[in-house]
């Protein structure tokens, strides 16, 4: 008996399990390390732009499929799920099969291989680059995949910060410079604490079905209200990292820039205090806000290098 044949709604459904609004953050972090280079005079070399690009979202799109087949059982069992939290909500009854997030995910890792082999046998990326991409390769697997299962550790939070908010950058900037410099450090320690507190935030809608079954995220390890709190210390001490670098030689367009966020980072801790004060939560509205503040942080800071 031949398989059913895809019908317009799969096809949707897959373009829903690949999680596309989300791929746009690995456009934007790994520019954000090729605009630092080209603010310290590197040429911009536009190949090796569009191969590391490539294996940017290829190695993104794999660590989706991952967290989608992998974390499946636990998502269609979460009351609060939102847009940006409890899985794309394209697997389940009635929707697509489990197993074919799982055939995706092999299918994009092969491709990845293939190119990144192709890039190591014509030379075509820089030394430096390879061990970048290669924990950014296996900080996306091992989030989600047995043995590590990072997600379920309570050190995937971390993990997935350091990879979304330090490792891209510092890809597209090493893609074209191969080598490190002292403006990848000041630029990506706010996003990083950013990254980490949406990271929190983006945990807070599922915590009783995590707590309910044994899923060990750091929210769940430190509790509803510890894990909160280290969410506003996160916020504050991106704003305050960012004063820092600024005396150190952070540009002043990029510092005056990130800092407009401020007024977002105020209001995204005074929306956790009114959850954690028993307040009902608004969990779209706080998800949202938390993508917003690291996304505009990232986005700002962009267009501070290109202007400077």
């Amino acid at each position: 008996m031949s398989e059913p044949r895809p019908t317009v709604r799969d096809l949707r459904l897959f373009v829903r399990l690949t999680r596309p609004l989300f791929l746009t953050g690995g456009f934007l972090l790994y520019g954000l390390g090729v605009a630092i280079a080209a603010h310290l005079g590197w040429p911009i070399d536009p190949a090796r732009y569009a191969v590391g690009q490539l294996l940017v979202t290829l190695v993104q799109v794999m660590a989706h499929y991952l967290n989608e087949y992998f974390d499946a059982p636990g998502d269609q069992l979460s009351p609060s799920r939102t847009p940006f939290t409890g899985g794309s909500g394209a697997i389940g009854p009635d929707r697509l099969p489990r197993k074919v997030a799982l055939y995706a995910a092999i299918i994009v890792t092969g491709v990845a291989a293939t190119v990144a082999s192709a890039a190591l046998v014509t030379g075509s990326l820089p030394l430096a680059a390879w061990p970048v991409l290669a924990l950014g390769f296996l900080g996306g697997f091992f989030y989600s995949a047995p043995p590590l299962r990072l997600v379920a550790s309570g050190y995937g939070e971390l993990v997935a910060a350091l990879v979304v908010a330090v490792i891209t950058p510092t890809f597209g900037f090493v893609i074209q410079t191969g080598e490190l410099h002292r403006l990848l450090l000041m630029s990506t320690t706010p996003l990083l604490a950013l990254a980490f507190a949406m990271l929190i935030v983006f945990d807070l809608p599922d915590y009783a079905v995590d707590t309910k079954y044994g899923k060990r995220n750091l929210m769940v390890r430190l509790g509803w209200s510890a894990a909160m709190r280290a969410h506003d210390l996160a916020v504050l001490f991106a704003m305050v990292s960012l004063g820092v670098a600024y005396l150190f030689g952070l540009p002043q367009r990029v510092t005056l820039g990130a800092l407009i966020v401020v007024p977002l980072a105020g209001a995204q801790i005074w929306q956790i205090n009114r959850v954690r004060s028993g307040f009902p939560p608004r969990w779209t509205s706080l998800t949202f806000s938390g993508l917003a503040l690291f996304v505009i942080a990232a986005y700002l800071e962009l267009v501070g290098y290109l202007l400077s």
